[in-house]
């Protein structure tokens, strides 16, 4: 089908909202509440859209096309209540953008911009919470929350750990852990999805603070070295000093859709180890040393044959690893049952 946008005739089809289509040919509607992989919350109102035959303004993200449909994004009308709203949200929370983590990969930022807000207009009396760096991981700032609940989402239903909820009520309302424990405390894995999925800086990479600007960090896309899932890897690299600061999963990833778990997310520290080891060691006479590969492949491949003449194929075995491909295990076995000569193949789910 066909719907037009501010004048112009775009494609969708049934399964889409506004919102989806608008974004996708590159139309920018405020939205804070709305992510792809939560799906249409129609909270916070800041998407709102005008359409002909229909009275009052509409919320884009859960709005479905329909053929012909005349949307505007842009009117008076529309800009004054996405202000407001967008307004209202920097309000009611201490948004200190300069001194922010989330300083140029925030949607409320972004949404303000968008409409020409400087600084909040309301005066809010605003709940004094207390910093939250109770967890490994992840460091929670709930005077910047502004109750999208998107986190609540991913944590209920994308990942489904159950941890995250609100509790409270009106200016009272906030994220909890648990039943109000601190996060550290709770029965959060810090597989790190709230703070993917959170749209301002209430919920951010601990060990990432004070480390690098989002403009100053190269991101680099690969896949994750922990087990043969495959998911997909933005690493936010700091090319002057080639060290990861954070690690992001790919949105758009057939495999993990955007989720990792606390190791894709968090565990790269071995990449920076002074521990970690770059070359073959051998040992002799009880103490390793380095060697190339050349010397270390030889050395393997004499040893299997010298082992095989002597006692047979089935006295040697193999075991194959989960962190790999499955066309390097392919091989590996293929290795195995041809040039080895035995079916002494298992592996390990988790190494």
């Amino acid at each position: 089908m066909k719907i037009m946008i501010n004048g112009k005739s775009y494609q969708a089809s049934p399964s889409e909202t506004v919102l989806q289509v608008a974004l996708r040919n590159g139309i920018y509607i405020p939205h804070l509440c709305y992510h792809q992989r939560t799906g249409p919350a129609a909270k916070c109102r800041a998407c709102v859209v005008q359409v002909e035959g229909m009275n009052g303004l509409q919320t884009s993200c859960n709005l479905s096309v329909r053929d012909n449909m005349k949307v505007i994004t842009d009117s008076p009308a529309v800009k004054a209540a996405q202000k407001m709203v967008v307004d209202l949200a920097l309000s009611t929370g201490k948004h200190d953008c300069l001194a922010c983590e989330q300083n140029g990969d925030c949607e409320l930022q972004d949404a303000a911009y968008y409409l020409g807000i400087e600084h909040p207009s309301y005066q809010v009396e605003i709940p004094d919470y207390p910093l939250d760096d109770s967890s490994e991981f992840i460091y929670v700032e709930r005077d910047k929350c502004i109750s999208c609940g998107r986190c609540v989402v991913g944590c209920n239903q994308n990942v489904v750990n159950e941890v995250i909820n609100f509790a409270y009520r009106g200016f009272e309302t906030k994220i909890v852990f648990d039943q109000d424990l601190p996060m550290g405390t709770s029965s959060c894995v810090q597989c790190g999805e709230c703070v993917q999925l959170c749209p301002v800086g209430a919920l951010i990479d601990k060990r990432a603070r004070g480390k690098g600007r989002p403009w100053n960090l190269e991101k680099i896309e690969t896949v994750c070295p922990y087990c043969g899932v495959g998911c997909k890897l933005e690493l936010h690299v700091d090319t002057l000093k080639n060290e990861i600061i954070r690690i992001k999963g790919v949105e758009d990833s057939p495999t993990n859709e955007g989720m990792l778990c606390v190791k894709g997310r968090y565990g790269f520290d071995f990449v920076h180890s002074p521990e970690r080891l770059t070359k073959p060691m051998i040992k002799e006479n009880g103490q390793l040393r380095e060697a190339e590969w050349d010397e270390a492949i030889n050395l393997v491949a004499s040893r299997f044959n010298e082992i095989i003449e002597k006692h047979g194929s089935d006295s040697v075995a193999g075991l194959a690893s989960a962190k790999v491909t499955n066309e390097e295990n392919f091989v590996f076995q293929k290795f195995m049952r041809r040039e080895v000569g035995t079916n002494n193949v298992d592996h390990c789910a988790r190494l």
